[in-house]
């Protein structure tokens, strides 16, 4: 009877397994990541004991692949990819290229042939974004500027690589896959084809499925019942792929990337978001033990120095060339290690990089084990890595006087230009942060003709604030040099708009310092950090709910009164 119960025999030791090794792996401050790659390892054929279908198991990572990439388009957003687009493109692409031409030169000198050095050097380039998000949430530095660096950096990635595996299986003949044989048409023309089906497929997302998608959530969000809603989300997300594929020949990936992307443009994409959760969380792990089950254990033995390679490539090779890059773009030190730091692993889209490149016969097998071997070393000392950021970067200053050159280094954008009015610079509003807060509480100020000057940590948006003739200076405001190029001294208020509170204090001592009868205005979303402000009588603090609760109470109240 075990032939007809293997499906549940698969999911059933896969989730077991991945929830052992990865509470291991939690309490061992790893990546739980890396303990679903050791339960797949662990029911693989490559390893004694008990061996799942890796048939089953193969198809359950495709719904786990096809989930995962609903949930990076459904977080997809284009506004905070452009916020930082002056980094993050030319970052992103220039990192990758110097990756992959490492990654080919590595398996030339192994004896591959072109197309396996390319699709292994791609696969080492782009690194995870589960990994990275879960690094930065854990250090709070998600919401700060350098981490909307390295995330804006990986959208990039993600982007390239989608369209690296939308053009492998028409480049698969070139490349010496197993497909080149059954192929007679030029290779124009097949990749034209392939992109004319894509072109048509985004078109019609973008025309029909993000009118189509919002009208179905809102009449299924209309019956109360949340298993539909779940249900609705679910189906879109796998059918749109699966029809992708059917119908245009584009990837389940390509498809459940852009059906997220759509459902994003809907008022109720946070919902969304929340409700498929559990379930996109319960097939991304089913699709890492999936792939942990591919790997060959015997290569760590067998060709130690092959693997050492490849983790010296994602550690260091990808890690260099970003940190100079971003030196090169005019950033700090710390960006530039932060950036560092984010890029030196590899994941998800390595593993489907590498997926496709052994079916379609490009990869060799040996390959995939490689990656494999790379990606649980390099996700298991990120975090070391990240810790290593201040005391490495601390250690540099006090070594090198080029490091603290690097970290102090001239910003055009840092100083606010000597043609900027008298008016504004006598009695301003101090204004940090330029946020979704920040620049409603601009506008009341410009149109209620108060002088104010912005702080910044993101210069792409104070050059565009320079250009509409509004005042601003870049930089980090905790930062006592920021403060005082926005003339802090004569102001009469400084306001901080910005979500993060930790740095609130070293803002509010500079300018007390400054001007000890400055006006403090401060934004918080934390119950307990506004507690905390109001009895150290830093200001006027605001709580985001609070005043939600304030402002309803106040309409209810008006409604009611005699008229």
């Amino acid at each position: 009877m075990d032939h007809e119960i293997t499906l549940i025999t698969t999911i059933a030791a896969g989730f077991g397994l991945a929830l052992i090794f990865g509470f291991i792996a939690e309490r061992c401050k790893v990546p739980a990541l890396v303990g679903y790659l050791l339960a797949g390892i662990l029911l693989g054929p490559a390893t004694p004991g008990y061996v799942a279908d890796v048939t089953i198991a193969s198809q359950l990572s495709e719904i786990g692949v096809m989930l995962l990439m609903f949930g990076v388009g459904l977080h997809f957003s284009i506004n905070d990819l452009m916020s930082v687009k002056r980094i993050a493109l030319p970052g992103a692409i220039v990192q990758m290229t110097i990756a992959t031409l490492l990654g080919m030169g590595l398996a030339n000198w192994w004896g591959w042939s072109f197309g396996e050095g390319l699709i292994f050097g791609l696969a080492l380039s782009c690194a995870s974004t589960v990994v990275l998000l879960k690094a930065l949430e854990s250090r709070g530095i998600l919401d700060s500027m350098n981490g909307k660096i390295a995330v804006g950096w990986l959208v990039v990635e993600d982007l390239l690589t989608v369209l690296v595996l939308v053009l492998m299986p028409p480049l698969a003949a070139i490349l010496g896959g197993a497909a080149s044989e059954s192929i007679s048409a030029p290779l124009w023309q097949t990749i034209s084809i392939t992109l004319l089906q894509v072109a048509v497929f985004i078109s019609l997302m973008l025309v029909v499925g993000k009118r189509l998608l919002p009208w179905m959530l809102w009449h299924v969000a209309k019956t109360g019942s949340r298993e539909l809603f779940t249900l609705s989300v679910i189906s879109a997300a796998i059918g749109i792929a699966y029809g992708a594929s059917s119908l245009f020949s584009v990837s389940f990936a390509l498809g459940a990337f852009f059906a997220g992307m759509v459902m994003r443009e809907s008022e109720f994409s946070h919902r969304a978001a929340q409700e498929s959760l559990p379930l996109r969380d319960a097939f991304a792990v089913l699709f890492f033990v999936s792939v942990g089950m591919l790997f060959e254990p015997a290569i760590l033995i067998e060709q130690p120095l092959s693997v050492l390679a490849v983790v010296a490539i994602i550690v260091l090779g990808k890690s260099i060339a970003a940190m100079v890059i971003t030196l090169a773009l005019r950033y700090p030190l710390n960006t530039a290690l932060t950036v560092a730091a984010s890029l030196a692993q590899i994941g998800e889209f390595s593993f489907i990089l590498a997926g496709l490149g052994v079916s379609l016969g490009i990869l060799p097998t040996q390959g995939m084990s490689l990656i494999l071997a790379g990606a649980l070393i390099s996700i298991a000392i990120n975090p070391l890595l990240f810790s290593m950021i201040k005391p490495f970067k601390e250690w540099m200053l006090g070594l090198s006087s080029l490091a603290r050159q690097l970290e102090k280094r001239t910003d055009p954008f840092s100083e606010l230009p000597m043609s900027t009015e008298r008016k504004y610079l006598e009695g301003q509003v101090v204004l940090v942060g330029y946020g979704r807060v920040g620049k409603i509480i601009a506008k009341v100020l410009t149109d209620s003709n108060i002088p104010f000057v912005v702080a910044e940590q993101n210069r792409e948006v104070v050059e565009n604030l320079r250009k509409k003739g509004t005042p601003a200076v870049s930089g980090d405001a905790s930062e006592p040099d920021v403060l005082i190029q926005a003339h802090i001294a004569n102001a009469s208020m400084l306001v901080i708009a910005t979500p993060d509170t930790i740095d609130v204090r070293k803002m509010v001592e500079t300018a007390k310092m400054l001007q000890p009868k400055i006006e403090i205005v401060v934004r918080t979303h934390n119950e307990d950090e506004s507690k905390f402000l109001r009895e150290e009588n830093i200001g006027k603090v605001f709580y985001g709910e609070e005043e939600l609760a304030n402002g309803m109470c106040k309409f209810i109240v008006e409604q009611y009164a005699p008229k």
